[in-house]
């Protein structure tokens, strides 16, 4: 059963997930891969906009979508932008990265080694990854400028689009949690969480809403060191 105040805590998190920029023109688009092929729409979306004349797509395959795109994320992301009226020449992919280090890495070096002159991305991800994707490539990217994107869509929207709300709620606890002790290893920047939004994420951990939570050796969920 989830509670009133279960939705009220992910509705917290679901909005300090995404970043609230505006698009606005950028040297390349950059979707990162996963299991919601809306990310490739919303890149194709925002091409025919003249955000981006150049679609980078990023990914290999995970556990989570080896059936659903057994040719890779970014291969079948790519298949998708095309299928909407995208040109494939205006499409690049990226096949290998398993991870968002990997996806800004990878395809910074992709663009690199294209002779493609990079000021600043535009960074398409899924709604809820929006912040973790943007502080990682902060991270890896200092010398561009990021701007997040994602399909336009509320909390509810989203949860009915994966069919599972349970998992929409595990996977934002999650991704606020790699936000906390990711900075600590390198991974990306540190932001600051405001306590509200601390609080809503351990009513939900406590809740038991914790299937993608990092673990310790000891099987213990990962905090912060301070």
């Amino acid at each position: 059963m989830i509670s009133t105040q279960d939705w009220a805590d992910t509705q917290r998190l679901w909005d300090y997930h995404q970043m609230g920029h505006t698009p606005r023109p950028c040297s390349v688009a950059i979707g990162l891969g996963s299991h919601d092929l809306g990310v490739a729409d919303a890149a194709a979306d925002l091409y025919k906009r003249g955000m981006a004349p150049l679609l980078v797509f990023t990914g290999a395959t995970s556990p989570t979508t080896r059936e659903r795109m057994p040719r890779g994320e970014a291969v079948h992301y790519r298949e998708r932008a095309i299928e909407l009226g995208v040109p494939g020449s205006a499409v690049m992919v990226e096949p290998r990265a398993r991870n968002t280090g990997e996806n800004i890495r990878f395809s910074r070096d992709l663009l690199a080694e294209a002779g493609i002159k990079v000021s600043s991305v535009l960074l398409i991800s899924k709604p809820y990854e929006e912040r973790r994707a943007y502080a990682t490539a902060r991270k890896l990217w200092p010398e561009v400028e990021i701007v997040s994107a994602s399909s336009p869509m509320t909390l509810q929207d989203y949860v009915d689009s994966i069919g599972d709300a349970r998992m929409v709620i595990d996977m934002l606890v999650g991704a606020l949690q790699r936000l906390l002790v990711y900075p600590e290893q390198g991974f990306m920047i540190s932001q600051d969480v405001p306590a509200g939004v601390l609080a809503s994420y351990e009513r939900l951990c406590q809740g038991g809403f914790t299937s993608r939570l990092l673990r310790d050796m000891e099987g213990q969920p990962l905090r912060p060191s301070h």
